[in-house]
């Protein structure tokens, strides 16, 4: 299978980089700076561009199948601006499979359901800028026509695939407080192959 994998240099995405490889997927990797991309594989395909370009983006998803994303934001709603571009460009040329890394913090809070976690009483933000461009993204994702998949982890530190963790749909798993970058990133392995979170947030944490 050929993919696309958006922010293949970050934390999470360099760990899904290597699964695809590992696991003999054709890979194609669209990245701002090249010398942050480390690996060199025969089944790579580097493109240096910007997930704000259309013209990028129609190159970067040429004969893909599918279509995983561990982008980041940075505070000037590029998840979002990115998510507005691409998922025209996917129904247009028929790639139904997208799967994101997203946030708890657009997950449904416990305390009051009818809202997400980081507007309600149960978040500890401080800031919910990243949160708001997750929701803007998840909000065009809804509604699409495409077989998306957002993952929401909680906080989110550096470590190793485990394998061993919780996931709960629309919820963070009940005292949910860390889950790795290694474990993130094989869930979202593991989803992308998966239909069972066919259009709908999952929310994963030890």
């Amino acid at each position: 299978m050929k993919i696309l994998l958006l922010g293949a240099t970050g934390r999470v995405g360099s760990h899904l980089l290597e699964l695809l490889l590992k696991n003999e997927h054709r890979v194609t990797v669209l990245v701002r700076d090249e010398l942050k991309l480390t690996v060199k594989h025969p089944n790579l395909c580097v493109i240096k561009g910007n997930t704000l370009s259309i013209s990028d983006l129609e190159e970067s998803l040429r004969d893909v199948d599918g279509v995983i994303s561990a982008l980041n934001t940075d505070g000037k709603n590029t998840l979002s601006q990115t998510m507005k571009l691409l998922i025209p460009l996917l129904e247009a040329n028929k790639i139904k499979r997208i799967v994101t890394v997203g946030t708890a913090g657009i997950l449904q809070s416990r305390v009051e359901p009818t809202i997400l976690r980081y507007v309600s009483t149960e978040s500890k933000r401080k800031s919910t800028a990243a949160a708001a461009d997750h929701e803007k993204a998840f909000t065009l994702l809804e509604s699409s026509l495409l077989n998306w998949t957002i993952v929401c982890p909680t906080y989110l530190p550096d470590g190793p695939i485990t394998k061993q963790y919780r996931t709960e749909i629309d919820f963070l798993p009940i005292d949910g407080k860390s889950i790795s970058t290694g474990d993130t990133a094989y869930f979202t392995y593991q989803a992308f192959f998966d239909n069972k979170f066919y259009q709908t947030r999952v929310g994963l944490s030890y």
